[in-house]
């Protein structure tokens, strides 16, 4: 009896809570589930980035000599380098060119197909289609437009009395060319991400901005653009990483001609390390690239990061 009147004595527990185990196996879960695509990821972007820039500080090897560690002498070279420049300049044109005009002609096609019009359905597939056709396939149809004197460019130009002009062996229009040849390829694609950002703004803004008395141009600017900022981001780099990766169709359309009026960045490298067999040099070029790619990435996320609006 006086036992079972004698207090109880707490003794610590030795188990742990359960909702300090439930979060335990929660966050082993999440690493496991992460795994495989980090695994993808350190083996086939970070070993590469890593091996490229070490075989960039040696030499190529030659036959029976072997490659010896040269340090920054392949950096040096590629700064007195004309046509790596060439190629730099010719790039940042080509990007200048196709981003903007790519992004506003998909934003514009994505408002139309949005609306209410016969025929979107076949619309929409009509500006798509140019995104699922292969790169080598429409270099080719764009040569048949290109073509002097037989192409389809030329043909309706003699329509209106206009000469023959050699489209892409000219330096003042073959890199504008290839511009246009990006633009109507790219464009269908980045449509349909706006065209599905479109159909997430809730109705009822429109309504509301209509009773308030606001322009279709006024909710634009206000309202629809602002909500589309995250598409556009996603949109934008998108677009600058496809304008610095452009090498089949300057392959098929001009090679680098003339007089490297469209030397591209990626297709110089691909010159260098497997036409030339330059593989120290061409690794080195393709650390200025990644390093161009880097900093216009971190650029864009800083930038917009203010200016993106999350819903």
């Amino acid at each position: 009896m006086a036992e079972s009147l004698a207090p109880s004595v707490d003794r610590p527990s030795t188990r742990r809570p359960a909702g300090r185990a439930a979060a335990g196996q929660g966050g082993l879960a999440g690493w496991l589930l992460l795994l495989p695509a980090a695994v993808l990821l350190a083996a086939f972007t970070h070993y590469p980035a890593v091996a490229t820039f070490l075989h960039s500080l040696y030499s190529t090897p030659r036959g029976s000599r072997p490659a010896h560690f040269v340090g920054l002498d392949n950096y040096q070279a590629m700064i007195q380098d004309p046509v790596f420049w060439q190629s730099l300049w010719n790039n940042a044109v080509y990007a200048l060119g196709t981003i903007p005009a790519a992004i506003a002609l998909a934003l514009v096609m994505a408002l139309w197909v949005n609306g209410r019009i016969r025929g979107r359905g076949l619309l929409r597939l009509a500006y798509f289609t140019p995104t699922v056709l292969p790169m080598i396939a429409v270099a080719n149809i764009w040569l048949f437009f290109y073509t002097p004197d037989y192409g389809l460019i030329d043909q309706v130009g003699h329509l209106f009395g206009a000469g023959a002009h050699n489209w892409l062996g000219s330096r003042s229009t073959a890199l504008a060319c290839l511009m246009v040849v990006t633009v109507w390829k790219e464009a269908g694609f980045f449509m349909i991400f706006y065209l599905a950002a479109l159909q997430q703004i809730a109705p009822v803004l429109g309504e509301a901005a209509a009773i308030e008395g606001a322009g279709r141009w006024y909710f634009f600017r206000r309202v629809t653009f602002p909500l589309l900022m995250p598409t556009t981001l996603f949109v934008l780099v998108n677009a600058v990483i496809n304008a610095f990766r452009v090498v089949d169709h300057v392959v098929v359309m001009t090679r680098g001609g003339p007089d490297n009026a469209t030397e591209l960045l990626l297709f110089y490298i691909y010159e260098v390390a497997f036409k030339f067999w330059d593989t120290a040099y061409g690794a080195t070029l393709t650390m200025v690239l990644l390093a161009i790619l880097a900093a216009v990435a971190l650029g864009q996320f800083l930038y917009f990061d203010k200016r993106v609006h999350y819903r």
